[in-house]
Parts: structure tokens; C-alpha cells; sequence
């Protein structure tokens, strides 16, 4: 009995010289915490409807699941057991899986196909930037788990675009406002790992392992995304174990720059794991701008030679990112293009400037033409150190060459909407990656949500545009060959899209948490193949 109460007492001192207001290091030290994460995040999940884009889409990869799945070795089945194609390809018939339920406990079946779709829909105007949804003409259910995608011509791409993060993805019926999800939802019920539990606004969101997945039940049971403004902040917290988790997130963002990445990594906590060349980082230029400077191709084309695009990958990015060249890397499809080479040349992009008629006046440092400065904005992600970073070099280049460069900071979601009003002259983006490109980034061009207002002031818009319809509805793999070749050699040659390097998903993660891998897209982390060592 001595013994005993020995080791109690003992234990009980261990435990009271634990507790000095320090617990969050528990996160990633206690054997009771082994199956939480707590990762970091430069902005809230906010609404997370699945059918609109406001929501995180790390956060909504873990609760919303898609009828199949892009993945390294090409479309797989998720919530399809199989599939069939007609042979005029407008048909696409999906067998579902007959063991899934929504978080509520609703049946996941053809009906809930339906209405899920029906939805999106039925909100045409939203989605307008994904070619899918003008071309599907109707859902049928044929049977309780047999359902019917009816298309009104051959599409291509249309397995790939079912596959992405949002917005073909299942909510329960039971969570629709007004009969559907325009008008939003009434909870956040999808059929994946895990269930958002609770949330509270610009500061954390809890998501539980959804105990009846047909999947399995995930090893990390409680996954907290914790709000946290990025670098020392974030930083700090990790060091502290306020949070033990932190990742590039779906806008590019990255809540720590290189240094502190490696500080973690030093201090022998923490592990780094990237995942292949997943997206272009660029700058966007609106060519539909008329009477500003941007909307001339000989001045696009002088920022384009005027980024030094090895010093940022070398010094900026610390190598984390490769130079990018074209709009698309080379392991993209169809990026296979011989395109006109524009190399960091500070003397060419002043002969550009001085023959489209931008001169220097009485000695002045910006350059004049018809009485007007060569001057611009540049947006980039406030969230964002490295865009920050990178905008204040790219400014300094600019102005050797005579542009007065003005760079704001704003948040990602006022740069959405700045592309899609076409309210900017210059601004930070990046391609939808690896798994969606070339089709779902050129799909874009037309797009008013995404880059029209990027394209339309070219010389070539309406061929572009033309050539965009045929290539996703071509049958025929050497036209499609021929047609992106085409598209990308318009796009480039405009110099609309300035690329700067080529991105990976980076994750920061404790040492002991193994099953760390990346999907083939850089919106969403596969947490339920996660767990402690």
C-alpha cells in the first residue's frame, strides 16, 4: 500500500510541475493527445457550403467527399463504386456505394446525387468558370444507387471537374435552404472522415473523425484549425505547442517563411515534407484595362523581362520553389510547348518601353507617354510574408526600368473579388495545379469570376475564346494536342500571365506524425491516413 501510494503521490507532483500555465505543450507531448492536430491558419474557415466558394477547402476536403477521386495514376472511384461512359460520351452512368451515410445519418444515394447537383445547378451563374456545368443537360436516378449524368455534348475533362475539392461534392438534402443551397445551408453535413463540431468565428474550428465512415475510422480523432495571423505569430504558437501543425493553405498563403520553417525543423521537433510541383505562382495582368499602361503587351512584356525570377527562388524562396518559365510546368498535360523564350533582361525591357513610345521626360525617374506616367498597382495576399517579399523586389526592378509600382496588401478574398470585377491593374495568383491543369486554368480565361477581364483586352481574345470551346468538347487526343498549343501560345506571347516559380503544398508536422502525403491537389490534405508514431 506504500508503493502504491508512493507512485500516486508521484505522479500527482509530475502532473502539478507540468501545469505551469504552459499545457499547450501537451498538444504534441501527452500520450492522451496523440490523435489531435492542431494546425494554423492565416484566416477562418468561414461558410463552409460546399456548392459556393467562401469556405477554407483544406477544411471542407475533410467533411464534403466527390463521386470519384483525381488521383497520380488517373481517376479512381470515391463515392462511385464504377462507372460507364456512352459511346457518344453524353451519357455517364455512376453505380453508387451502397455503405455510405451523411454525417446526420441520411442515406447517401441517386436521390441525394440529384438534388446535390440539381443545386449547383441551379445556381449556373456562380459556377460559370467550370465548363461542366454548361454542359450538363440533366440527373436521372435509375435505381436507389444507379444515377444518370446526361450531358448535352461530349466533355472531356468531365470526370476531372466531378472530382474537384468544390462543387460537385454531397451535402445532405436535409441541410438545404429553400429547397437547394444558393440561398445557403443549414448545416454542414457531408459524407467525409470528418464533421465539423464546432466554431467559433476568426478563431478556431473543430472537426471529430465521423465514427461511421465508410472509409474507416481515422486515426486522428480531433483535428482544430486554429486562427492565427502568419509569421512570429504562428511561429511562436508552434514552438509553444499551441498548435503543432501548419501547411501552405489553399490561397498559396504560407503562415511561416522559410526561416522559421527550418528553425522548427532544427530544433529536432519538428519534420518538413513538400510535395511534388503542384501549381505556377504568377502575376496576372488586366489587359481589359483601357488607357492604363498594363493593357499594352510591350509593357507586360517589359515586367516579364524585368523579374529576376532566379534570386526570388534562390533568396526569397530559399529554393523551396522552382523558376518558372511558362504558365504551366512541364509535368502538366499538354504543357509540352515550344513557347518564346523572356529571360530576367533589364536592357530588353527598356527597348520594349522606349519603342511602344515610354520615354523619360526632363530627366524624370518614371517614364511619360501622351502625358501620362508609367505607373500601376500590384495587389498581393497580406497573409502571404514571401508575396510581400517578392512585390517589394519586383518593385525595385520596375523602377530601374522607369514604372512607379505602387504594392497593397490585401486579403485573398478582396483579390478574388478585384480579379473578378476587374478592379486591378496587376496581382498575385496561381494556377489551379497539377491535378485540374491545363483544363480547369484555361476553362478560367472566359470566365468573368476568374481571368476574363485577364484576356479580353487581347488582340486574339475572340480566337482564344473559340479555341477554349473546342478543345473540351474534342474527341480526338492529337486535336486537343493541337488546340492547347495553341491556346498557350496566345496566352504567352500576350504576356497576361507573368509566371515566377512553381509551388508545392508544404507541410510543417511533429516528427513523430507519420502517413503525411499529398493528394493530387493543392486544396486539400489527406488527415485521415495520418497518425502518431
Amino acid at each position: 500500500m506504500f508503493v502504491f501510494l508512493s507512485i500516486i503521490m508521484y505522479s500527482i507532483v509530475l502532473l502539478v510541475g507540468c501545469s505551469d500555465g504552459n499545457e499547450a505543450k501537451t498538444v504534441s507531448t501527452n500520450n492522451e493527445k496523440k490523435t489531435e492536430l492542431v494546425y494554423a491558419s492565416a484566416k477562418d474557415i468561414n461558410d463552409m457550403n460546399p456548392h459556393l466558394y467562401g469556405g477554407s477547402m483544406p477544411a471542407q476536403g475533410m467533411v464534403y467527399e466527390s463521386l470519384v477521386e483525381n488521383t497520380e495514376d488517373g481517376i479512381k472511384p470515391l463515392l462511385a463504386e464504377s462507372w460507364e461512359i456512352s459511346k457518344d460520351g453524353k451519357v455517364y452512368t455512376f453505380h453508387l456505394r451502397e455503405d455510405v451515410k451523411f454525417h446526420d445519418g441520411e442515406p447517401f444515394n441517386a436521390e441525394a446525387v440529384k438534388k446535390n447537383i440539381e443545386a449547383v445547378q441551379n445556381n449556373a451563374e456562380k459556377h460559370s468558370w467550370i465548363k461542366l456545368s454548361s454542359k450538363i443537360e440533366s440527373v436521372n436516378v435509375v435505381d436507389e444507387y444507379t444515377v444518370d449524368l446526361v450531358l448535352s455534348e461530349t466533355y472531356y475533362p468531365t470526370l476531372v471537374e466531378l472530382s474537384m475539392t468544390r462543387p460537385y461534392v454531397f451535402i445532405s438534402p436535409k441541410d438545404f435552404k429553400n429547397g437547394g443551397t444558393k440561398d445557403g445551408v443549414e448545416g454542414f453535413n457531408g459524407t467525409g472522415p470528418y464533421t465539423l463540431t464546432e466554431h467559433k468565428t476568426d478563431e478556431y474550428a473543430i472537426f471529430e473523425a465521423n465514427e461511421n465512415y465508410w472509409g474507416g475510422l481515422p486515426k486522428i480523432k480531433k483535428i482544430t484549425s486554429k486562427v492565427l495571423p502568419a509569421g512570429e505569430t504562428t511561429f511562436l504558437a508552434l514552438k509553444k505547442g499551441e498548435v503543432n501543425f501548419a501547411f501552405t493553405d489553399d490561397r498559396g498563403s504560407d503562415s511561416l517563411d522559410v526561416e522559421a520553417m527550418n528553425q522548427l525543423v532544427d530544433s529536432g521537433d519538428y519534420q518538413l515534407v513538400r510535395s511534388e510541383p503542384m501549381n505556377t505562382k504568377m502575376i496576372v495582368a488586366n489587359s481589359s484595362k483601357s488607357g492604363n499602361p498594363v493593357s499594352e503587351t510591350a509593357v507586360r512584356e517589359a515586367i516579364w523581362h524585368s523579374i529576376d525570377r532566379e534570386t526570388i527562388s534562390k533568396d526569397i524562396l530559399n529554393g523551396t520553389e522552382t523558376v518558372a518559365n511558362t504558365l504551366f510546368s512541364p509535368n502538366v498535360n499538354y504543357a509540352d510547348v515550344e513557347l518564346k523564350k523572356r529571360g530576367y533582361d533589364l536592357e530588353r525591357a527598356k527597348d520594349l518601353l522606349e519603342e511602344a513610345g515610354w520615354t523619360f521626360e526632363d530627366g524624370a525617374a518614371v517614364r511619360m507617354k501622351d502625358g501620362k506616367k508609367l505607373a500601376m498597382q500590384l495587389y498581393y495576399d497580406s497573409n502571404s510574408s514571401s508575396q510581400k517579399t517578392q512585390a517589394e523586389f519586383i518593385q525595385s526592378s520596375l523602377k530601374e526600368i522607369g514604372i512607379q509600382l505602387e504594392i497593397i496588401g490585401e486579403e485573398s478574398t478582396s483579390i478574388a473579388n478585384r480579379r473578378s470585377t476587374g478592379d486591378y491593374d496587376l496581382l498575385f495568383n496561381q494556377t489551379w495545379g497539377l491535378a485540374y491543369d491545363p483544363q480547369s486554368t484555361i476553362s478560367a480565361f472566359t470566365s468573368e469570376a476568374s481571368y476574363l477581364h485577364t484576356t479580353s483586352g487581347i488582340a486574339k481574345a475572340d480566337e482564344l475564346y473559340k479555341k477554349i470551346d473546342e478543345v473540351m468538347v474534342s474527341p480526338d487526343e492529337e486535336t486537343r494536342k493541337s488546340l492547347y498549343a495553341d491556346i498557350s501560345t496566345i496566352v504567352h506571347d500576350e504576356a497576361v500571365f507573368i509566371p515566377i516559380s512553381n509551388g508545392s503544398v508544404t507541410v510543417v508536422a511533429p516528427k513523430n506524425l507519420k502517413g503525411i502525403s499529398f493528394k493530387q491537389t493543392q486544396y486539400e490534405l489527406p488527415f485521415e491516413l495520418m497518425n502518431f508514431e
